[in-house]
């Protein structure tokens, strides 16, 4: 997003990532919901080549969100594109939502064999990276996966500043500072946060209720048209054709983010409320369901995680759970209520865990469960999510299923409110607001 004077505020995580592959062979795929950020991470980038000496005439952007580029097929792209290659030097190509040309893979390969070139590409749709397009692309992409906002970034967009300081007690502490020098807890701006969430675009209509519904509500018909009924048209798969039933999906998969879900769970459900038919043949809504599912979670609105046995080391195929991938969209569907807060937190770590690049799963311990499992190619770490360490029957509720677990690898509680954030049984208590402004 851009601030004004046309200014484009950092994502520093994601450019550094991009910046690591630049000049390689590697084609850059950047992927994540619709307003998340792709086009301004594409300008950044286009930015930081020009800043380092990269001239303009060999920095090529097309975004085919634009009119001009509507009508735009792959050949049409190709020979577009080659009339504004640079001569005798190497060309930068940017494509913003590339999905939008039909067999773009063609193109796209084509200008990596053909000439010598650095490409960078979004798209709002995991559908990009399907199969069917992994053959020309095999080996020669690399994928940036980009989530809205963390905590950390919010605070920036909206103005804030991070301050540490001691405290009485002799500890560091951190507190919050605005752009006149007005100073809050960190727990006043995470609660501003669960409310309206991380999408860039909230940091120009400021923190007003209705600005922000109105746009949440156009993130939400854009993915709903754009990514996943249009999507089915241009596949010829008609599937997906019911707005409603969408939405009713939705709002099941929103009112249950943390919690063990099958897709027969969720067909028995609407089945029951008679949104669905089922019939003597089994139940073709189970596989109705699974459609709607699957588009949601290649259009990036939800995100699945699978459970690990951790005893067995491996993968269990049933009842994995779903993550909602911004609590604002979450607030606009279902409105902004105070109630399970406990998977509203474990929704924003899940979320949190992936920007700092480790792989997340649930943990099965007998017949305990750990909520993530977080693994990188360095570290593996086990966490549990509350609410609240206070009570004594939720401390040891939270504790058990970790002194379960007799491997050496770090244990974690993640608590929202805790008035001893201390270790206990070599298990680290750390409280939400630190956890989450330790980056």
């Amino acid at each position: 997003m851009l601030k004004s004077g046309s200014e484009l505020r950092s994502r520093n995580l994601y450019l550094h990532r991009l910046i690591a592959f630049q000049d390689a062979e590697p084609v850059k795929i950047i992927t994540g919901i619709r307003r998340c950020g792709k086009s301004s991470l594409l300008k950044l980038m286009a930015q930081h080549l020009r800043n380092n000496g990269v001239a303009e005439e060999q920095i090529i952007e097309l975004n085919f969100e634009s009119m001009e580029f509507r009508r735009m097929g792959v050949e049409t792209l190709y020979q577009y594109v080659k009339e504004r290659l640079p001569d005798r030097k190497r060309a930068y190509l940017f494509f913003d939502e590339i999905q939008r040309i039909e067999q773009w893979q063609d193109a796209v390969n084509s200008f990596r064999v053909d000439f010598d070139c650095d490409i960078y590409v979004t798209g709002s749709n995991a559908y990009l990276l399907s199969s069917e397009y992994a053959t020309y692309l095999a080996g020669r992409s690399v994928e940036i996966k980009m989530l809205p906002l963390s905590f950390r970034e919010f605070l920036d967009f909206h103005g804030y500043t991070v301050r540490e300081r001691k405290s009485p007690k002799g500890g560091i502490g951190k507190r919050i500072y605005d752009e006149d020098g007005e100073s809050y807890e960190p727990k006043e701006l995470l609660e501003a946060y669960l409310k309206f969430g991380g999408m860039p675009g909230i940091a120009d209509v400021g923190l007003n209720t209705d600005k922000v519904l109105t746009l949440l509500d156009g993130v939400y018909s854009t993915v709903v048209v754009r990514d996943i009924l249009e999507r089915e048209r241009r596949r010829g798969q008609r599937q997906i054709t019911d707005p409603d039933l969408l939405r009713k999906v939705i709002m099941f998969l929103a009112d249950n983010i943390g919690n063990i879900t099958s897709i027969t769970s969720i067909s028995n459900k609407l089945v029951h409320e008679k949104l669905l038919d089922s019939n003597r043949n089994g139940n073709p809504s189970v596989h109705t369901i699974q459609a709607y599912v699957a588009a949601l979670l290649e259009s990036y609105v939800f995100y699945e995680i699978k459970r690990f046995d951790i005893k067995g080391k491996e993968y269990l195929k049933t009842l994995g759970k779903y993550y909602i991938v911004d609590i604002g969209l979450r607030n606009y569907l279902l409105g902004f209520r105070d109630m399970d807060t406990g998977h509203i937190i474990e929704n924003i770590v899940y979320f949190e865990l992936l920007r700092r690049g480790y792989d997340v799963a649930i943990g099965k311990v007998a017949n305990k469960e750990v909520d993530f499992i977080a693994a990188s190619a360095d570290e593996k770490k086990y966490i549990q999510v509350t609410e609240s360490m206070n009570d004594p029957g939720t401390r040891e509720r939270e504790l058990a299923p970790l002194r379960d677990i007799r491997d050496n690898y770090e244990k974690v509680v993640i608590a929202g409110n805790t008035d001893h954030p201390v270790t206990q049984d070599g298990i680290k208590i750390v409280k939400l607001t630190d956890f989450l402004l330790d980056s």
